[in-house]
């Protein structure tokens, strides 16, 4: 068997999703997949996973019946696995078998520095092979927000918010007239999320934060519903002095790129790595390439 889950982008809402901030998702057209072939055997799991590049970077085998690492090429990454695998086959009817072996091999479409989720899509993978819930899978062993988990399944943009600890999940159209002006510039780096959560909640005032909120989710509602560009530039400005007020930074713009004239640009999750998004047309991507951005991905070449 083998089974496929969209990476993702978080287009608003950043930090405050772990705050019940209405946030807008889209899943992209790369991912990650997961292939599932099974024998007569005596109980145990044989791990590779494979980058983009066809590169094995991690491998481990495990012993089904206490879920034993027998080796790995990673221990921290496959305890983290085992814990994943463990959560999944208690939670599902759909259990392994210790008389069987299952040799798996996982597949980036993507590079690992790009942030598009080698996570979210893991474990959305491995709900689809258990067939149990992913969002639960998720919150069972990590605690981001989860909106990446629900990107990963689903073949349209979406809007998330927690709300009273429990997930809504709504399907969007989200393809602008103008998405031709839209373009997507790596960092040349890929940020730490877990860090970045760490510092996002030790800097939190309470009242910025209620503001922040409220003004997020009218800028997500309104970003549904543009026909033109400039409209789509301002909110997104807007949006990055909420969050660079919040966490008391500067925005990508005014750190990196402050003589960008062309259009603006956007952090996209956690800020400082990965991906931002950029406003212009194609001829005004060479500001970037001379800077040294060389991973620059239209809008039809990355969104769903």
């Amino acid at each position: 068997m083998k089974y496929k889950s969209s990476g993702k982008l978080m287009l608003t809402g950043e930090y405050l999703a772990l705050d019940n901030a209405l946030v807008l998702a889209l899943p992209t057209k790369k991912g990650q997949s997961l292939e599932v072939e099974q024998e007569i055997g005596e109980g145990f799991v044989f791990w590779n996973s494979y980058t983009n590049e066809h590169q094995k970077w991690f491998s481990a085998t495990f012993k089904i019946n206490a879920f034993e690492i027998i080796k790995t090429s990673d221990d921290k990454v496959a305890k983290t696995l085992v814990k994943i695998l463990e959560t999944a086959n208690n939670s599902s009817l759909n259990k392994l078998d210790e008389n069987l072996n299952y040799a798996i091999d996982t597949r980036l479409e993507f590079s690992q520095n790009w942030g598009l989720g080698s996570s979210s899509t893991l474990i959305s993978n491995i709900a689809l092979w258990f067939n149990i819930d992913a969002l639960q899978l998720h919150f069972s062993v990590f605690n981001g927000s989860g909106y990446d988990v629900a990107c990963a399944d689903s073949k349209k943009g979406i809007t998330y918010q927690i709300n009273d600890k429990k997930p809504l999940i709504k399907k969007v159209d989200f393809a602008p007239e103008f998405r031709d002006s839209i373009f997507f510039v790596h960092l040349n780096k890929k940020q730490n999320s877990y860090q970045e959560i760490k510092d996002y909640k030790k800097n939190l005032n309470k009242d910025e934060l209620d503001y922040a909120i409220r003004k997020i989710n009218l800028i997500t509602e309104k970003v549904l519903c543009l026909s033109h560009l400039e409209e789509f530039e301002a909110l997104l400005l807007e949006h990055e002095a909420i969050v660079s007020k919040i966490l008391k930074r500067k925005t990508v713009q005014q750190l990196l790129f402050s003589d960008y004239q062309s259009g603006i640009i956007k952090s996209l999750g956690a800020w400082g790595g990965d991906f931002v998004l950029v406003t212009g047309g194609n001829i005004d991507l060479d500001y970037f390439r001379n800077k040294g951005y060389q991973t620059i991905i239209p809008y039809t070449e990355m969104i769903l």
